[in-house]
């Protein structure tokens, strides 16, 4: 398979990572089988993720019981049934990860999205998951929200490999960027290694155009605009990446071996069945990026997918695209406003969901 699209991506510099993980996917040799197919080099897992694989059989079932003694607390008992697997996701990518200098090979894991207004909550948590998984290729992620931005500078600056999530605003891109740089610099300035640290900055992609569209159907028209914004938004993300990411201040860095903020594509699979199931695959293949993918989205570009540099083009139209949005109406700062809201509730939602799905498994099991 090492001439299969997805090893055609990778060789044009893109990163594939999947989208899920689960005990099943480990034990069964899934993710092995992906990596060595599919050109999978990292793993992202979030609450929803854990919430479908712990809910559906009964793998966690002896975890679980043998947590009842020392944890009564479903928050306490799914860290340690996640230590279990993303550890272990962590050993099967290490040859990755040290193979790529540090680059990829990398397994994330959430903190509590409850925490996405508390900056010192955030730390403190995002602290505890790297001491207590304590993998070199872990990413501890923590959304980009305004009390998320010192959370990040903090804990790069001490030392430890975050992903950004919930990235959806060019505004809010920058100033993740330059999160990244300060604590690179502070790291720097009290003698740390900062060839060392690594981060992506997570931007989630579908959900723009689900927003997008739904404002241009509520006025009607407008069709030629829809399905657009996403690809746009991530292209001029890119673009940003690049003007940043260089210049005397970044240089002085990466002469001590630091590395970039890797732009990530996430929420990649198509939500509009009238679009490509490959759409934000095909648009935004280029150098120095990751895709991250849910096994569809894998198996559907391996199908059907067209390996070309797109990421580059059409930078002009994108760029219209924003100004055309806004003539008719679309306010892009409220768009991704309200997607962030909305992405940390549902990320939070899931989390509760999750505990309370361990809550109903430790009563049945204790009962039994």
């Amino acid at each position: 398979m090492s001439d299969s699209r997805l090893h055609k991506l990778s060789k044009l510099g893109q990163s594939v990572w999947i989208d899920f993980l689960s005990r099943e996917m480990l034990q069964t040799g899934g993710l092995e089988r992906l990596m060595r197919d599919d050109a999978v080099v990292g793993v992202t897992s979030n609450p929803t993720i854990f919430q479908k694989a712990i809910s559906q059989g009964d793998l966690y079932d002896e975890q679980i019981r043998d947590c009842l003694d020392e944890h009564d607390e479903p928050k306490e008992i799914f860290w340690r049934l996640a230590e279990t697997d993303i550890g272990n996701a962590c050993d099967l990518l290490r040859p990755v990860w040290d193979g790529t200098g540090g680059k990829d090979g990398f397994v994330s894991i959430e903190v509590d999205p409850n925490l996405a207004g508390d900056t010192q909550a955030t730390i403190a948590e995002a602290r505890r998951l790297h001491e207590q998984i304590d993998k070199p290729n872990l990413y501890v992620k923590i959304p980009a929200t305004k009390a998320g931005l010192p959370a990040i500078e903090e804990m790069i600056a001490s030392g430890k490999n975050i992903n950004v999530t919930l990235i959806f605003s060019l505004e809010r891109y920058g100033e993740v960027a330059e999160a990244y740089i300060r604590g690179l610099e502070r790291l720097a300035d009290t003698g740390g290694d900062v060839s060392r640290v690594a981060s992506v900055a997570s931007f989630f992609v579908s959900r723009v155009d689900t927003e997008a569209d739904k404002r241009l159907d509520e006025m009607g028209g407008h069709d030629e605009l829809k399905g657009k914004l996403a690809v746009a938004n991530a292209k001029l993300a890119y673009q940003r990446y690049k003007e940043i990411f260089s210049g005397p201040r970044w240089d002085a860095l990466a002469a001590q071996g630091a590395t970039t903020q890797r732009c990530l594509w996430a929420s990649t699979s198509t939500k509009n069945p009238e679009y490509s199931d490959v759409l934000y695959v095909d648009e935004l293949i280029g150098s120095e990026t990751v895709n991250t993918m849910p096994e569809e989205t894998i198996q559907a570009f391996q199908d059907h997918g067209e390996v070309a540099p797109t990421l580059e083009q059409g930078i002009d139209k994108a760029k219209r695209l924003f100004d055309q949005l806004a003539e008719v109406g679309i306010d892009y700062d409220d768009v991704t406003r309200v997607l962030e809201e909305e992405g940390v509730q549902k990320f939070a939602d899931s989390f509760s969901e999750l505990l309370d799905g361990i809550a109903a498994k430790r009563g049945e099991l204790a009962a039994a």
